[in-house]
């Protein structure tokens, strides 16, 4: 009989690039999922790939391309669910492997999803807001087939909004006769948005260095704290670590480096982000060298803007005591074992960033029920999920001797392929 190969076909999977991350950390689960180990081939494998032209008319009557993904990596547990990020460095090898930390995440904190993400290579700023529209509602009509409130559900991730989420929801909608608010999640509140949506991210990410701080002893109040990425996640994070008594001392975005030992005024640099130059032109804060970010002395350091930032050698200079991920992926493996070794503990992104997706659960709940709850109800729910999903997967990590992301994927993949074993396989 033929041995099955390892999936690699599906992209270049080069060493350090996200696919192959994500590989790796499958690879080093295995010993811990007794039997089910044997059917890890659904776990290397995306379930469909689809890979879209975009043409488009722009303003001055041109026509451009660019090219789009929606990568949908397991369904065994429920529809897929995962964002749509605009960015010129989507690719394939990138979408496969968010897609299949969104199977894990969402089996993680035992969410009724599977896993899924999708994107398009363009930098939405250089275009105009109606050549955005078209982009958005072009690209919804050619993964329209594969998407729906019971198949695969988006949402907001990088560079894109509730506006787009809402262009998004309005042509399938058309597409399907009829409004099917439950399509996307982080839309509108008029559209049937969730109160507490767009901060979901970064209160998640809270609640876990909360979590993280007790069992710990390093208190959030008046702990130091260095953040990359000023955005969806990093901004609401860095406003409840100061409105909690933290000292948000660094924030790194796409523009530069501001530091401050004292704490920076998080609200005036929220106000100040969104103007030409970002933070470093702020004038808040010295302006720092960016390198230097990650040698900061701080108790807590969250990498909360994109994958692959933290590799062994950047890990052999960072001194935080903890690594709260933010964003997806920011860790290699090489680095999770330069950090393990240091003493450096590090909380998964699959479970330190999970509020986005817990919330966009809410969402399509209150969807289908057309029944709404208050932002108190929201974040209750919020916490009461993601504290308890982490209780167990750190009880796991101590009674095994066992990294945190071993102890949040041992969780996840026992889940998952328990759920592939039950249902079998058809026809």
């Amino acid at each position: 009989m033929t041995t099955p190969s390892a999936g690699l076909s599906f992209a270049s999977a080069q060493p350090g690039s996200p696919w192959r991350v994500y590989l790796e950390q499958i690879e080093r689960v295995l010993p811990h999922l007794g039997p089910l180990a044997e059917a890890v081939e659904t776990l290397r494998r995306p379930k469909r790939v689809l890979i879209v032209d975009v043409p488009i008319e722009t303003d001055d009557g041109r026509m451009a391309h660019f090219e789009g993904y929606r990568v949908q990596h397991n369904l065994s547990r429920g529809p897929g669910k995962g964002g749509i990020r605009y960015h010129p460095d989507v690719g394939l090898d990138e979408v496969m492997a968010l897609a299949a930390w969104m199977t894990i995440k969402n089996a993680a904190v035992n969410l009724p999803f599977g896993g899924a993400k999708g994107g398009v290579r363009v930098d939405p700023r250089t275009l105009s807001l109606k050549e955005l529209e078209r982009l958005t509602r072009r690209f919804t009509s050619e993964i329209n087939m594969i998407i729906g409130p019971d198949k695969d559900i988006p949402a907001p991730d990088v560079n894109t909004n509730e506006q787009i989420m809402a262009w998004m929801m309005d042509t399938y909608s058309m597409n399907v006769g009829h409004t099917a608010t439950g399509v996307v999640t982080g839309k509108p509140l008029a559209l049937g948005g969730s109160v507490g949506r767009n901060r979901a991210t970064g209160q998640g990410v809270f609640f876990i260095a909360r979590e993280t701080g007790r069992r710990l002893r390093i208190p959030v109040e008046g702990a130091s704290i260095a953040i990359q990425g000023f955005g969806n996640v990093g901004r609401p994070a860095a406003e409840l670590f100061a409105a909690n008594g933290a000292r948000v001392t660094a924030i790194q975005d796409v523009y530069g480096t501001v530091y401050a030992e004292q704490g920076l005024d998080i609200p005036a640099l929220a106000r100040a982000a969104d103007a030409p130059g970002g933070v470093a032109a702020s004038g808040l804060g010295e302006r720092i060298d960016a390198q230097a970010f990650w040698e900061l002395p701080t108790d807590y350091l969250v990498p909360a803007a994109m994958e692959n930032q933290i590799d062994a050698r950047r890990a052999e200079r960072i001194r935080a005591r903890v690594l709260i991920e933010g964003a997806n992926g920011p860790t290699t493996p090489g680095a999770d074992d330069v950090l393990a070794g240091r003493g450096i503990t590090v909380v998964p992104d699959v479970i330190a960033n999970a509020g986005g997706v817990t919330v966009s659960y809410f969402e399509w709940v209150q969807d289908f029920s057309s029944f709404f709850w208050s932002e108190d109800e929201v974040n209750r729910r919020l916490e009461q999920i993601l504290v308890g999903a982490y209780g167990r997967i750190w009880d796991i990590a101590q009674h095994k001797h066992l990294s945190l992301r071993t102890a949040a994927y041992i969780v996840a993949c026992e889940r998952v392929l328990d759920a592939r074993r039950i249902r079998g396989l058809y026809p």
